[in-house]
């Protein structure tokens, strides 16, 4: 069994709606919100603002810590559990043209979409507790 330590960001701007950032993986291809391993040298904090800008374009900042989320995936026949930990983040600049290669698509959806967009249930359940936050 091998553990595995993430951090990532939910990330919001205003402008007379509210619209959140979500990313399709270049790998699985599934809808996801911004995250990575976080580096030994970083503070999960730093991380989170790292991997935004990373693999989004976006320089956001964090306003709130939300609850870890964890779950079980098999990587080359290793069990593996990985705990992230997602802040919500405040979009202050970049462009999503930006993103790196980990990403193909990275796009601002309504707030109202933003359930039916993702891909996998950890990202759905940080949601249920970041979207009553950003209100």
């Amino acid at each position: 069994m091998h553990f595995e330590f993430s951090a990532g960001g939910i990330v919001y701007k205003k402008n007379g709606s509210i619209k959140v950032l979500v990313c399709q993986h270049s790998q699985h291809h599934g809808w996801v919100f911004p995250k990575g391993l976080i580096d030994k040298k970083e503070a999960k904090e730093e991380t989170a603002v790292r991997e935004v800008k990373e693999e989004t374009g976006i320089e956001a900042e964090i306003e709130k810590s939300l609850t870890p989320t964890e779950y079980w995936y098999k990587w080359e026949g290793n069990k593996v559990k990985k705990t992230v930990y997602f802040f919500i983040m405040k979009c202050v600049g970049g462009d999503t043209k930006d993103h790196d290669f980990e990403m193909e698509q990275v796009e601002w959806i309504d707030y109202n979409d933003v359930s039916k967009r993702l891909t996998f249930d950890s990202d759905k359940k940080v949601w249920e507790e970041a979207k009553k936050l950003i209100q």
